[in-house]
């Protein structure tokens, strides 16, 4: 049996056959915009910070092919992952699943999008850029949708590195190369993302063990998850100091990162020691403070340069 199909079992094929061409708000829906907003966010931030000037046109330009590349990977990711999607309650009224949209629809929806970014931002903007637009959507969709995620519950550690790219495609927009500053961001965002969906992953652990994807609680129990959430949070706020210490960001940047940092660990540790009863309620809370630390760490770097504000001296020489 492949491991595509262990999920399948008592699954109706009728539901993905059926159906399909479906409205607008459908297809906008294939293109998962809670998470595409986040992604043309760190994308902006990227774009901004960066040494030298572009265009505003082209900036728009930039911005819209991260955006619409981030949307085609989720296109696809919902088109192959269809089968689990169905019989999971936080993604069962998805297009495809619920049959408004078929496979096939959403596949040629995708592969289009991809095509049209890629391409888009390599002739208008540059093709640095472009590459890492469609390594992103190759690593999204290959890497972390088809072989990580039903394989293994260090499925998000090593597949968020495909939603911390965007700050180093704006990055690469803007100057044609990279550098130690984009790597930093992807870095933060890279850190963040195991304690944030395995938050998520703690309270919904009876859906991902139904369809039998491997995530951290289901493998490894709910104490192990805690553990390595705090693990991760403890590496994650050190990590978001870099900027400050490596001489890009100032000290509003430092102060405010350290205050946030400090209340990520708190609800990490929180979590951690919550007994059984109070686990869900805790890991929501950390789950939903951790969409508002990404945006206001990144929020505070896109103040700094909007505001004129003068870097810390590097303590940190890399």
């Amino acid at each position: 049996m492949s491991d595509r199909a262990i999920s399948t079992e008592s699954f109706d094929a009728h539901a993905l056959t059926d159906g399909g061409m479906g409205s607008a708000r459908d297809f906008f829906e294939l293109l998962k915009p809670r998470v595409m907003s986040l992604v043309i966010f760190t994308a902006l931030v990227g774009l901004a910070v960066a040494p030298g000037a572009i265009h505003p046109v082209l900036a728009f330009t930039a911005l819209l092919c991260i955006a619409v590349g981030a949307g085609a990977s989720g296109a696809l990711n919902m088109w192959y992952d269809a089968d689990i999607d169905a019989r999971m309650a936080r993604t069962a009224n998805r297009p495809i699943p619920a049959g408004r949209v078929t496979p096939g629809e959403a596949a040629a929806f995708g592969s289009i999008l991809s095509v049209f970014s890629v391409m888009t931002m390599g002739v208008l903007v540059n093709w640095v850029a472009a590459a890492l637009l469609a390594f992103t959507i190759f690593f999204y969709l290959v890497v972390y949708t088809m072989w990580l995620k039903r394989r293994t519950p260090q499925n998000i550690v090593i597949g968020g590195a495909a939603g911390a790219f965007p700050p180093m495609i704006g990055w690469a927009a803007v100057t044609g190369s990279l550098s130690i500053e984009p790597v930093v961001l992807f870095l933060i965002i890279f850190m963040w993302t195991p304690p944030h969906f395995w938050a998520l992953a703690l309270y919904r652990s009876g859906d991902y063990e139904k369809v039998g994807v491997p995530m951290l609680p289901v493998v490894a129990g709910a104490a192990a998850t805690r553990r390595q959430i705090l693990l991760y949070s403890a590496l994650l706020v050190p990590v978001t100091l870099l900027p400050a210490a490596l001489g890009f960001a100032g000290m509003l940047y430092a102060g405010a990162a350290a205050a946030l940092g400090a209340c990520f660990l708190w609800l990490a540790f929180s979590l951690w020691r919550s007994p059984a009863g109070a686990q869900d309620k805790a890991a929501k809370r950390l789950f939903a403070y951790s969409i508002l630390y990404l945006f206001l760490v990144f929020s505070l770097l896109l103040a700094e340069k909007t505001l004129g504000l003068a870097p810390l001296q590097p303590i940190l020489a890399l």
